[in-house]
């Protein structure tokens, strides 16, 4: 009985504010109080270890700037390249993947009209477009995994009638393949079987009542080369529309393969979501939870320094998605490489998640990831949607407040020297420090390969 019970206990009694996993108390309360437009600042001071190995900070400048105060007035980020018929202005902060099944109706409705109230983007996650995703018209990312759902044969294979039908709606902005996620990578989707109702079914075009696994990996193409030609075919078949893929980073060698490839084909994504390890999921096996994955910074840190090094970088945009709460995460995430972000748990705490840790039994008691009618209904989408677009907004204001008090006129100028990372009690380095920038195209030559590069060249490789 106790034992049933431990969760709520440790949650409510006897953890710290700093304490909580996943997410501390400190973060999940900052997501409510700006998700309900209360007051978010905080008395007497941080309550972070600030001398403790780890912590780190934004250095300010004394010649700050003034940031925009109007929502209207936020920068933008243009998704498309030279091949992209139809780029999407997308906001620095969207919804990241969560599918239909693993959320229940109304937290899809919820989250769906939230971002087309804030003028943001909301991503499908691999379990296909439902019509809850279309109700209220907010911009939808449409994520194919490896399961095809929403465009596969009987079979399981890739259906291009299907996808080019939902990939035209007016709603679906950008198309993501997804390759893996952080919570799991190589793993593949887990929909329990008490979550599989006749309707999500008929949606991801499987049998109902049945636990739904993904296959670890795509059976539309094999190899780096097929991929490119894959990302093609999705772009003519939405008739240009961005596409890009998500991957949780694991051999490197594997993704400098992906560069090579582009270059030998000619074809490039439009954009690249990297997920770090630390990223969040409804059911994962414990083993890849917590020790599958490379984790956000220097799976990052790896893309975008691989990409200068190939000289494709000005041409992909990067985003990224893995613990991205709070305006700090957003300035460190694009001080380290990325265009933009992606946030899950954060977008579901706002409306209405409060971590209580049941995701995977279909019990959730507050609606958001559950199946069961009564507790679905507990979520009410015109309540709740208005939440998880002043989250939203709140957060991308602090991200511009931090960006000016650096005395930057543009979040794109963010680079590694402006965020400072303690070492050791007497050691601090800016992560230009620990990881060191790449020059542009030095991985296009023999002569100028970076020495922590050259054991991913072989000899049969062509070298300019």
């Amino acid at each position: 009985m106790l034992e049933s019970i431990r969760p709520e206990i440790m949650q409510y009694f006897v953890e710290t504010d700093t304490e909580g996993r996943p997410l501390n108390r400190i973060l999940r309360s900052l997501i409510y109080r700006r998700a309900k437009g209360e007051n978010d600042t905080e008395p007497f001071g941080t309550q972070m270890d600030i001398y403790h190995s780890g912590y780190e900070w934004l250095e300010h400048s004394m010649y700050a700037k003034t940031n925009p105060k109007n929502i209207g007035e936020f920068p933008r980020l243009l998704i498309g390249g030279k091949d992209c018929k139809q780029p999407y202005s997308s906001s620095l902060l969207n919804i990241s993947a969560m599918s239909f099944g693993s959320l229940s109706k109304n937290a899809v409705m919820a989250l769906n009209k939230g971002a087309k109230m804030g003028n943001f983007a909301h991503n499908t996650g691999e379990g296909a477009i439902s019509d809850y995703h279309l109700k209220h018209g907010g911009d939808l990312i449409w994520q194919i995994g490896t399961g095809y759902f929403g465009c596969r044969h009987d079979d399981g294979t890739f259906n291009e009638v299907t996808f080019r039908k939902n990939a035209l709606r007016t709603e679906v902005k950008m198309i993501e393949i997804k390759l893996s996620q952080g919570a799991k990578p190589g793993h593949g989707g887990i929909l329990p079987a008490s979550k599989n109702t006749e309707e999500i079914a008929k949606i991801r075009h499987v049998k109902p009542g049945i636990a739904v696994h993904s296959p670890p990996s795509h059976s539309a193409f094999s190899d780096p080369i097929q991929f490119m030609h894959f990302i093609k075919k999705l772009r003519d078949l939405s008739d240009g529309k961005p596409v890009g893929f998500k991957l949780c980073l694991g051999r490197k060698q594997e993704f400098m393969d992906f560069c090579e490839a582009m270059i030998f084909t000619g074809i490039l994504p439009d954009f690249i979501t990297v997920d770090g390890g630390e990223g969040g999921t409804g059911a994962a096996p414990v083993e890849f939870s917590n020790s599958m994955g490379m984790p956000l910074r220097e799976g990052l840190i790896f893309v975008h320094d691989t990409l200068v090094g190939f000289n494709l970088r000005k041409d992909i945009k990067v985003i990224v998605a893995g613990k991205i709460i709070t305006g700090f995460h957003m300035a460190r995430a694009l001080a380290l490489g990325a265009d933009g972000c992606n946030s899950a748990r954060a977008m579901m705490l706002s409306i209405g998640c409060i971590q209580a840790l049941q995701c995977n039994t279909n019990t959730c008691p507050v609606g958001v990831a559950t199946q069961n009618p009564s507790l679905v209904k507990g979520l009410v989408v015109e309540d709740k949607a208005p939440r998880a677009k002043r989250y939203h907004e709140a957060t991308i204001h602090s991200f511009l407040e931090l960006v000016a008090a650096a005395g930057l006129n543009s979040p794109a100028e963010l680079t590694r020297d402006h965020i400072s990372k303690r070492v050791g009690l007497y050691i601090v380095k800016t992560y230009h420090d620990i990881y060191p920038p790449i020059e542009e195209g030095s991985l296009l030559n023999i002569d100028t390969i970076p020495k922590e590069y050259k054991k991913f060249f072989q000899l049969t490789r062509i070298m300019k």
